[in-house]
């Protein structure tokens, strides 16, 4: 690096200060939180990709694509659940949670259930959350001392401060167009360096000839993810399909850093546009980096230099970054292969994805403190107190974030593995209370508490003494046995239920539906014979 590339990111970082300066006027709680529900459905996409897609998909997705042992395409198979994910959250379970003009999507389970309820699901939001994000900052700024030299701290601070400031001012707007630049920056980044290494390979005949043929199969049908205890039965259609529908489902429509979007849009017209593009887009970005990660792979292969480099990078922080050597193939061959200027724009990628996702953190998780809990004791806070109180919140998380990134330590595997393994303990259960409020009418409060905690509880025991079943399969496991729990025991130990709101069901979303289902079968026939489109 030198004074252009240094000069690229200190304005990087100040455009983002002005961000939050831009967006400071936010006079009450759907300001602050859900953008005055002003926002159009392009923003709201770009955003909505950003905080799933930028978190480390640009450094570990690559990895596991190019490098891991049992890696590849197959992580194309990831995307196989979103457009039935979108689907189903069209016409089912969003319509219902936007008309109920709520900003914590978890109070309408106190409406539906109790308190209880609501408040279980917010605290479990909480410590997942705030955890998840903690690991992803920490591996970010171990990525960037390791490649760059910038130390561990200092890396976490710059990521947790600038974030922290333009948050704490522009709240869920300056949120919103931050994650649409940085997922703009963040796709530039990989164009960047899949062209980069296809020309220092020698042209795409010659990434065909030498890429790793086994990489380049997508679909194994025989795999069902029950038989995973040496990690060679992962990544089957059918744990993919059906397992990433219920992790899909329930993160992009019951996790507040991702209901909040919807919940910021002008209307349900805009909403349905924001979830057929969010079904439609991610396909492709995903294919794109998959792409990148399979020539950076073969690169490494055939270029000593470029392999001697990783090995002395990653002997020389082994200690931090013990188990973690593949996902340090993308920044290496930054610093290696890229000219001065595209390395500054390109550090600027790494620290746009850890901030997307610091940021969508940040702001969710204040606006369940202060809806979940602060307003529970002031009911009829001022809107300029409320104001207050996010900001304040919005700099409270930010710290509790920073302190897990500070105190992470080491964890196995690609970084993108463990943070969907923690997050999907809790998504199916989650997905589950959500299911059983809008539509089932018999459930009770009790019933649905008793459920969630065993469905939890029933996915770490299978983290920690099953390690046969493929993590995939947590999403729909726990959000079946919660549904079956709560069932049985609202069955047998007769309470009083609540009505909650009638069931909202999308009619005009038919349209988007059918093609959301027809996408799916596209993409699937598309791994199919991805190998053989692509020689």
């Amino acid at each position: 690096m030198n004074y252009i590339d240094y000069i690229i990111i200190i304005l990087y970082l100040i455009g983002f200060l002005g961000i939050g300066y831009f967006f400071k006027e936010n006079k009450n709680s759907k300001d602050y939180f859900l953008g005055g529900q002003s926002m159009g459905w392009f923003p709201l996409s770009l955003s909505t990709m950003a905080t799933q897609l930028s978190a480390i998909s640009f450094i570990s997705a690559p990895a596991f694509v190019g490098l891991k042992e049992g890696g590849g395409l197959q992580w194309l198979t990831y995307e196989f659940g979103v457009p039935l994910a979108m689907a189903f959250l069209l016409i089912a379970i969003i319509p219902t949670l936007y008309n109920s003009g709520i900003v914590s999507v978890y109070e309408y389970l106190e409406r539906r259930f109790d308190a209880s309820s609501r408040l279980l699901i917010s605290f479990v939001f909480q410590i997942s959350r705030s955890v998840a994000t903690g690991v992803m900052v920490y591996t970010m700024a171990l990525i960037l001392q390791a490649t760059i030299g910038i130390e561990f701290w200092i890396s976490i601070l710059i990521i947790g401060v600038i974030t922290m400031v333009y948050s704490f001012q522009g709240g869920m707007k300056a949120v919103i167009w931050g994650d649409v630049i940085q997922m703009i920056i963040l796709f530039f980044g990989i164009i960047i360096c899949l062209f980069y290494g296809l020309s220092e390979l020698g042209g795409y005949d010659n990434f065909i000839n030498l890429v790793d043929k086994d990489r380049l199969t997508a679909v194994d049908f025989s795999k069902w993810g029950f038989n995973n205890a040496d990690k060679n039965d992962e990544f089957g259609f059918w744990p993919m399909v059906i397992g990433g529908f219920f992790l899909y489902a329930s993160y992009y429509g019951t996790d507040q850093t991702q209901s909040q979007r919807l919940l910021s849009a002008k209307g349900l017209p805009t909403i349905k546009k924001l979830l057929l593009a969010n079904g439609l887009f991610r396909f492709p970005i995903t294919l794109t980096y998959c792409i990148m990660g399979l020539i950076l792979g073969t690169l490494l292969l055939q270029d000593p230099g470029f392999q001697e480099l990783l090995d002395t990078v990653y002997q020389s922080n082994i200690t931090s970054l013990e188990g973690k050597k593949a996902d340090l193939m993308v920044p290496v061959f930054i610093i290696k292969y890229l000219p001065n200027g595209v390395i500054g724009i390109l550090i600027v990628a790494i620290m746009s994805a850890a901030m997307s996702s610091l940021s969508s953190t940040v702001n969710s998780l204040s606006a369940v403190t202060l809806e979940d809990f602060i307003k529970r004791f002031k009911p009829n806070m001022p809107d300029k107190k409320y104001v207050q109180y996010s900001r304040l919140l919005s700099v409270f998380w930010g710290l509790v974030c920073l302190f897990f990134a500070f105190f992470a330590g080491s964890i196995e595997g690609t970084v993108i593995e463990v943070i969907n393994k923690i997050s999907s303990i809790f998504y199916g259960p989650i997905l589950a209370a959500f299911i059983l409020a809008i539509l089932t009418k018999k459930t009770h409060a009790l019933g649905a508490n008793i459920g969630i905690i065993i469905g939890v509880l029933f996915n770490m025991y299978l983290w920690l003494y099953v390690p046969s079943i493929f993590w995939f399969w947590w999403n729909a496991i726990g959000c079946l046995v919660t549904i079956i729990i709560a069932l049985i025991v609202s069955y047998v130990i007769k309470k009083e239920t609540k009505p909650g709101l009638d069931i909202e069901v999308y009619k005009a979303g038919k349209k988007e539906v059918i093609i959301l289902l027809s996408y799916f079968i596209v993409i699937v026939l598309f791994a199919i014979y991805i190998g053989d489109i692509l020689k």
